[in-house]
């Protein structure tokens, strides 16, 4: 009863915090981010901020979310959740939050991957359909066949190969069936700096060549990967344009292998490309090898949005170094 009372009491201090938040505010919109502490997350805090009311949540690690007006949040909760959705009222959720490595997730319990990234999303789904809210839902180019070529369309074979890819995709269903205000966005891989102590494969490449360290890349893997910088303000466009019931593929411009980008990289940094060693997918063992997702973006420059080359995400990147 104790455990009761001491959460009824901590999510009615959250709704009164919001409360008079929603007086001294006065933004463009209002957005719910969860996953407001993950590697994309974070660049969205500050990118959505600028113009925007965001409520941010985390669960475990809070990131840079702290700086911004947040909330801890379980979201396989679906009384948080609501409590959340009940006080803060927003217009737009940006759902990020996920066991988002895919060989992670193969170590953990499937029902714990199936509860946070399908079954959270459907009640997320569930409540922005309540609440008249648009759905923003970050999915992967690891539900498309890794083999089937490049520059996949939005109607491409699917075809996921890992846990968390399938229950990816899953969730994309799920949301569909649910309601029609929604965007669900297959993201390419995404690099960059992490914030804080998140780290991607990007920030650790960086750093060890920065150090003279031999690096191993796929010489056999191709992708379009988009820089986070850009991948947050892909979805701040995305979520002023009066777009809806759409799956959409999010990328960058160029299809490149990791090989590849490790070269821009010394070339942009002035690094030494004698430090990269190539390597195959087939190299280490129980990897979940996919060869190739670039993805056409086509209906997302339709729209408008438009995107940076490689290099030039690459100089923005070190640029803020």
């Amino acid at each position: 009863m104790s455990y009761i009372y001491s959460s009824f009491f901590y999510w009615k201090t959250i709704i009164f915090i919001l409360g008079i938040t929603n007086f001294l505010i006065k933004a463009a919109m209002k957005i719910l981010i969860t996953g407001g502490s993950g590697l994309l997350g974070q660049y969205l805090n500050l990118e959505l901020s600028k113009e925007n009311q965001i409520l941010t949540t985390y669960y475990t690690q809070s990131g840079n979310c702290k700086n911004f007006y947040s909330a801890v949040a379980d979201i396989r909760s679906y009384p948080q959740l609501k409590i959340i959705f009940e006080s803060f009222k927003p217009e737009v959720v940006i759902h990020t939050a996920a066991i988002a490595d895919p060989q992670l997730s193969t170590s953990l319990n499937a029902k714990e991957v199936y509860d946070t990234n399908v079954s959270a999303t459907k009640k997320i789904a569930e409540l922005c359909d309540s609440y008249s809210a648009k759905l923003i839902y970050t999915s992967t180019d690891l539900v498309y066949a890794g083999y089937r070529g490049s520059m996949l369309k939005e109607d491409a074979k699917l075809n996921p190969i890992s846990l968390y890819a399938e229950t990816k995709l899953m969730a994309e269903i799920k949301i569909q069936e649910t309601f029609d205000n929604y965007l669900i966005l297959r993201i390419a891989l995404l690099y960059g700096f992490g914030i804080g102590n998140r780290k991607n494969h990007f920030h650790q490449m960086y750093n060890d060549l920065k150090a003279g360290t031999p690096v191993k890349l796929f010489f056999d893997q191709f992708r379009t990967p988009l820089s986070l910088p850009e991948a947050a303000r892909v979805i701040s466009e995305l979520c002023r344009k009066e777009i809806k019931s759409e799956i959409i593929n999010v990328g960058g411009k160029e299809r490149v292998s990791r090989v590849e980008m490790g070269e821009i990289l010394c070339n942009t940094a002035g690094f030494d490309k004698n430090l990269i060693q190539k390597i195959s997918m087939n190299d280490l063992p129980g990897y979940p090898a996919v060869e190739d997702v670039s993805l056409n973006t086509e209906k997302l420059q339709s729209s408008g949005i438009k995107l940076k080359s490689v290099e030039e995400s690459v100089k923005e990147i070190l640029s803020l170094a």
